[in-house]
């Protein structure tokens, strides 16, 4: 079983700017079967976290426009991350304590990927239900 969170984390983490339309980062999301892209400035450094879920409660749900709103207005800005030597149980505390699915893995101010809770699943206990969803072709 893998140790640390560097051995499981997808890199790289799918990135868009702050001014990207949630079209755009939907894209993105669909062409990399990803459930999200972490939002960067101009200068790398993690602005957020965009989800499938935010465009759909926070854009499409409230009558906005995908093509007029922006990544950096959409997304989750208190975003918890983690370092890639990480233990997986460290992480899988953190996402229990901070109630999310995703952690940028951070390396000092270096975005290095992303680990998500099915990830976790998969390596914990690759029977799991969590697990055999996670690892499930996507619908297309």
């Amino acid at each position: 079983m893998a140790k640390t969170i560097s051995e499981l984390m997808s890199s790289p983490a799918r990135t868009v700017g702050p001014d990207a339309t949630l079209r755009a980062a939907s894209r993105i999301m669909r062409d990399n079967n990803v459930g999200d892209v972490v939002v960067t400035r101009e200068d790398g450094s993690l602005m957020g976290i965009l989800t499938d879920r935010d465009i759909v409660v926070r854009c499409l749900a409230a009558g906005g426009d995908p093509d007029a709103m922006t990544a950096g207005a959409t997304c989750s800005e208190h975003v918890a991350t983690v370092p890639p030597q990480c233990r997986v149980s460290e992480a899988v505390d953190m996402m229990r304590s901070k109630a999310v699915r995703r952690l940028p893995v951070v390396d000092k101010d270096d975005l290095v990927g992303i680990i998500s809770i099915g990830d976790l699943a998969q390596a914990v206990d690759e029977h799991s239900a969590l697990a055999d969803i996670s690892s499930a072709q996507a619908n297309r």
